[in-house]
């Protein structure tokens, strides 16, 4: 990224090739559908690189660039939301990558009752980990996928490390909450209570 900010065009494609596909994971799952992913993936990369001039080393890159994303991704869920647009079920294309059923259960510290093909399971687990709230499914993604510590992801999420402990203990609840019907018989998965997945009660005392 220095020599980014110097107008390495060779060092800004490098960087492109080391994170574009993480950051295309991660807004995938945050924003619903790859074709936006791919889009706010383009916008990520053109804000770090129209802030090059102002970057200063501090914390690591993907901390920062992670941040970016965050930011990306929530405008473009504020967007969609004044939009009311409706929510339509991913194409095959679109669906997670098959690590998500691990990454989930293991969150949830559950293992399945019943014998599941793997697209299935995934397929639940998808949506479990989408009817959390966008800030526990952000932690969760960031914990699971880029295995941050809790230090990291309140950097990326301007949280204490308490306050992320407590919000991933919320989410991993969540998603126990969701699966476990599912998982012991097979029940549809669907969304969790408003006051499950409320993050309100998280942003004073333990963000302090």
């Amino acid at each position: 990224m220095l020599q980014v900010r110097e107008n390495d065009a060779q060092a800004f494609e490098e960087l492109m090739l080391r994170y574009q596909n993480r950051v295309l994971s991660l807004l995938a799952h945050l924003v619903g559908g790859r074709d936006l992913a791919e889009d706010l993936t383009q916008e990520v990369f053109l804000r770090v690189y129209r802030a090059r001039k102002r970057y200063v080393p501090g914390a690591k890159f993907s901390t920062w660039l992670f941040t970016i994303a965050g930011n990306v991704a929530s405008n473009a869920l504020r967007t969609k939301s004044r939009r009311k647009e409706v929510h339509l079920a991913p194409r095959p294309n679109d669906s997670a990558p098959q690590s998500l059923d691990a990454v989930a259960l293991a969150a949830s510290a559950l293992m399945p009752t019943r014998q599941l093909d793997k697209a299935e399971l995934c397929n639940a687990v998808q949506q479990a980990v989408e009817a959390l709230s966008d800030r526990q499914r952000m932690a969760v993604l960031l914990a699971k996928f880029e295995h941050m510590s809790y230090v990291d992801i309140g950097a990326v999420m301007d949280m204490s490390p308490q306050a992320v402990k407590s919000l991933l203990s919320r989410a991993r609840t969540n998603l126990r909450e969701a699966l476990q019907p599912y998982l012991e018989r097979g029940a549809p998965i669907t969304g969790l209570p408003a006051d499950l997945t409320n993050d309100s009660h998280a942003s004073s005392s333990e963000a302090s």
